[in-house]
């Protein structure tokens, strides 16, 4: 009978194959379609680790409970993930009644991070500093690829909070602090993840996490409090998730935290009045881990489980990441028999959630395949990683041009980064708070094996101790004994975090590291500094003696061969800065502050304040990024000096590689509105492109500024808000002014 169902027709339309399951279905088996539970349930270990199912476990919980949603694990091979979901996914649909298909989530975050032998990517602020959405695109794609066939049909990425406060620990999985930059780079990464033919007969979905505002707590605490006018929101929290919405994302993910005193997973106002009615966002809205009990035992705004269970579903919530009880199941079926919550709110979520498994297909595929792995990890796909992986380094700083080193007799290393795998990968990578050393691939390098690669005829000595502790003469030894080298290579930073594990109170990199590299900058040779970390540690007491700086962020697996081939002159580097490095430990600002954010005043002339646009108080600015050659920007062009609505004004600027060398730049065009109802910030990122050009070639780049999208900016109801009056646009050294009409 089953079998002859009008929603078993794969021919006939999604919508009225959801329909006829829908009616067929138990108010019971409806809420076991909200709820996704953990791995750990149904893992012979207990844990993530090793991923091996206990069959009577899953079957309770789907023949029993209707459970249609599992999550996470950590690495292990392909063949035995895809032992684990090819039984999993039977199990699914044999023992349910109406043979519903599972859908499995994963925090498959920068590549299959959960599959041992998958090409991993560097991490989002990493990838936001190439300026370029390839690389975003071809992470999501490859991620599909590589999982996809395993039964991983949908991944909690990408993250599409704005990294605003370095001390977020969460700042890391971002595309940086711009919003148009971070809708740009996640569109992207939808359209690879969503749109991938190379998948079929198999489909996937993206989610965007964390909706909405997550990245900005006043302590700079994971899930902790944030302030933020609705006016902001629009401006500069909601445009990524709108760009991902409007790219045709599936799945949203809330913020775990709270926004103006309301917890975003209690907040009508937020999920409902926003991202459903303004946003048109009409896919499934899934809850972050226990967030639904942390409404009672965290935020403290709900008595008791139930309570919480009645103010997320009013919130407009369809599946809640449990992940480890059936509370949610007990207490959301006890709301309806009690008339609290409608059947009818019931039947919405879970016409949301069986639309994304028709969507996806997993009603005529359910099941994974084993016949294609050998795509995962091919080296096609470690090649992306590895250009990813260059283009994402930042140079800041290269005094007296030390690099490219060319053919060195003596380099001598030193840091806790330096012979690690783990630090170059960060968290979310193998496990939640990155794998033990021993995990990671053997044919991974670690920075000193990359280097000792990339310069086989020279000595490539770590050193795993500096005396910063010891007598002046212990010191004055050592340093004589570095002052032979070629160049003196320090690889600071951190270990792997997340979430609230990676919470700090101090910017600035650990003081051991600090001095060690202080003592360094006192040898006769030169200095290279190497920040592999997810955040722009303090560094400002030593980085003026420091010959050499390099952001290097969260490389991923090809990392260290990215940094060597920097190092050497093999790629020449073209990342640049997608967030604005901070000097201070108590006083940073984003580069699109608003004018009053940065002044300084006159202290010989009193209540005089001095403003400038252009000052800043970071160490260095987003944007900022070096070369082994030069770029010359010349000849900024607008097509008209006044504007009207409903036209085009075109700049164009020429763009020409004065060095020696063929490289990459990447243009950035701001626009500055010069003055606003609604205070404007000084300046704001609208469009980039990036360009390759061989010594002496020249390319003309334009800039197309449509007023109603690229000059208006939101009111505190999201409603667009377009003033006559001066602008100007800039791109590099160059700006010009125009008027709107």
């Amino acid at each position: 009978m089953i079998a002859q169902a009008l929603y078993k027709n794969p021919d006939a339309p999604i919508d009225e194959r959801v329909e006829d399951l829908l009616q067929r279905m138990t108010l019971y088996e409806k809420i076991g379609q909200m709820t996704q539970l953990d791995i750990t349930l149904i893992n012979k270990t207990g844990n993530q680790r090793n991923v091996e199912l206990v069959e009577e476990k899953a079957v309770e919980l789907i023949r029993d409970h209707h459970i249609g949603s599992f999550l996470n694990g950590e690495a292990v091979a392909p063949d035995q993930w895809y032992e684990f979901m090819n039984r999993l996914t039977r199990i699914a649909v044999k023992e349910s009644r109406l043979e519903i298909p599972i859908i499995y989530g994963i925090d498959h975050m920068h590549g299959a991070s959960y599959l041992s032998g998958s090409t991993i990517f560097p991490h989002n602020i990493n990838l936001g500093a190439t300026f370029d959405e390839s690389h975003s695109f071809e992470t999501a794609r490859i991620t599909a690829i590589e999982s996809a066939d395993l039964g991983h049909h949908w991944t909690f990425a990408p993250v599409l909070d704005l990294g605003l406060n370095p001390y977020w620990p969460r700042f890391w999985e971002t595309y940086g602090e711009d919003p148009h930059l971070a809708s740009v780079m996640g569109a992207a990464y939808v359209r690879g993840y969503q749109n991938n033919e190379d998948i079929a007969p198999y489909r996937t979905a993206a989610t965007s996490k964390h909706f909405l505002a997550y990245s900005n707590p006043a302590s700079g605490w994971d899930r902790s409090p944030v302030q933020v006018s609705m006016q902001m929101i629009h401006e500069m929290h909601r445009p990524s998730f709108q760009a991902a919405i409007n790219a045709g994302l599936k799945t949203v993910m809330l913020n775990s935290g709270e926004i103006n005193g309301v917890p975003v997973h209690a907040s009508k106002e937020i999920v409902t009045g926003l991202l459903r009615e303004k946003m048109g966002f009409d896919g499934v809205v899934v809850t972050d881990w226990d967030d639904i009990g942390k409404l009672v035992d965290f935020h403290k705004v709900a008595e008791d489980y139930q309570e919480a269970t009645y103010m997320a579903i009013e919130a407009g919530i369809d599946m809640n990441m449990t992940p480890t009880t059936l509370e949610f199941n007990k207490a959301l079926l006890s709301l309806v028999k009690d008339g609290r919550i409608s059947k009818k709110r019931i039947n919405e979520s879970v016409r949301r959630i069986l639309k994304l498994k028709f969507d996806l297909g997993l009603f005529e595929h359910p099941y994974p395949r084993n016949d294609r792995m050998n795509r995962i990890g091919m080296e096609s796909h470690r090649q992306k990683a590895l250009r990813a992986a260059e283009e994402s380094l930042v140079v800041l700083k290269n005094d007296g041009n030390v690099l490219p080193l060319k053919n060195p007799d003596n380099i001598l290393l030193f840091g806790p980064c330096a012979k690690s795998k783990r630090n170059l990968a960060g968290g979310w990578t193998i496990g939640w708070q990155g794998g033990s050393e021993d995990q990671y691939p053997e044919g991974m390098n670690t920075l000193c094996d990359a280097l000792q690669k990339k310069y086989p005829n020279a000595s490539i000595h770590y050193a795993d101790s500096i005396p910063v502790d010891g007598t002046p003469t212990e010191q004055k030894t050592f340093l004589e004994s570095t002052s032979s080298a070629d160049l003196l290579i320090y690889a600071a930073g951190e270990e792997p975090y997340t979430e609230f594990v990676g919470n700090v109170t101090d910017l600035r990199l650990p003081g051991r590291q600090l001095d060690e590299i202080a003592l360094l900058n006192r040898s006769a040779s030169p200095t290279v500094l190497i920040m592999i970390a997810g955040r722009p540690r303090i560094i400002t007491d030593i980085i003026k003696e420091t010959d050499a700086f390099i952001f290097a962020g969260l490389p991923g697996f090809e990392g260290a061969d990215a940094i060597a081939n920097l190092l050497s002159g093999t790629t020449v580097p073209s990342g640049k800065l997608p967030f604005s490095y901070p000097q201070h430990t108590g006083h940073f600002v984003n580069y699109h502050h608003k004018p009053s954010a940065v002044y300084f005043f006159n202290r010989d002339q009193a209540n005089v304040i001095i403003q400038d646009s252009n000052a800043t108080t970071s160490l260095f600015e987003f944007g900022d990024g070096l070369s082994y050659t030069t770029f010359e920007y010349d000849n900024l062009v607008l097509s008209a000096t006044e504007i009207t609505a409903g036209k085009v004004l075109t700049a164009s600027v020429t763009i020409t590689n004065t060095g020696d060398v063929t490289g990459k730049e990447s243009v950035l065009w701001f626009i500055s509105d010069l003055a606003g109802r609604i205070t404007r910030p000084v300046k704001i990122l609208k469009h980039f492109e990036k360009v390759e050009l061989a010594p002496g070639e020249k390319a003309t780049l334009t800039f197309e500024i449509q007023p109603e999208k690229i000059l208006s900016y939101p009111d505190s109801k999201g409603i667009p808000i377009l003033e006559p009056g001066r602008f100007t646009v800039n791109a590099g050294p160059l700006t010009e002014t125009f008027i709107l009409k």
